[in-house]
């Protein structure tokens, strides 16, 4: 149970969030009106698939001081998992996108950096898949990993600053915490992010557990 309580943690969050996103009351902004409430979902997994990548980095790092596989396979696999957050929530930006901006995809410059970031990862994978030796596989993938994470943050975070966007707290344009006072968006968001972020990494670990049954059976 000591090992289980935060992944229920994870799913009474997410679950919350289901509920809370779609039925609770939310402040009327001009523009974005009841769409909204998509920002349950479309950012939490944003910030999950960057939380995930950092941690990935992280063991990137430590394969590289170590040389232990067991880091880099913990690395491929918050990759994976961050990949299909950055897909979903690309995919529920654009549904977001389309009844706010009147386009599901305007080349904004978060949007294109986000559909770069996520090439830049699709390119990791097709990098492990194409070396055979092991150690080789790793300190390579390593290494191109670090670089993806420092290439990715600028996409995200600060090129957008920089030019005109239509994201909130990007190209001039005030964030969310300008728009909303009442705490409404609060209660649902804060545990949406939490809760994104701990199925995310319940996902990783049961991948990481099937990578090392497909080891020892390789073996």
């Amino acid at each position: 149970m000591r090992k289980r309580w935060w992944k229920i943690l994870g799913v009474a969050l997410v679950f919350y969030t289901l509920i809370g996103g779609l039925l609770m009351e939310a402040p009327r902004l001009a523009i974005l009106n009841e769409t909204i409430r998509a920002m349950h979902f479309h950012v939490p997994m944003w910030f999950g698939m960057i939380i995930m990548l950092t941690a990935s980095v992280v063991y990137s790092i430590r394969y590289l001081k170590t040389g232990n596989l067991k880091y880099d396979t913990y690395a491929i696999e918050l990759v994976n998992t961050s990949i299909l957050f950055g897909l979903l929530g690309l995919a529920t930006g654009m549904i977001w996108a389309h009844y706010t901006w009147g386009a599901a995809w305007s080349g904004d410059p978060k949007q294109n950096g986000s559909a770069i970031g996520l090439l830049i990862y699709f390119a990791y994978i097709l990098l492990r898949n194409s070396i055979v030796d092991s150690q080789q596989k790793a300190k390579i993938s390593s290494v191109y990993n670090i670089f993806a994470y420092a290439t990715l943050i600028p996409l995200l975070f600060i090129l957008p600053r920089l030019t005109d966007s239509l994201h909130p707290g990007n190209g001039g344009n005030p964030g969310f915490n300008a728009y909303e006072l009442d705490g409404r968006l609060r209660m649902i968001f804060y545990p949406a992010v939490i809760g994104w972020t701990l199925i995310g990494v319940w996902l990783t670990e049961l991948r990481i557990r099937l990578s090392i049954i497909k080891t020892k059976i390789d073996e």
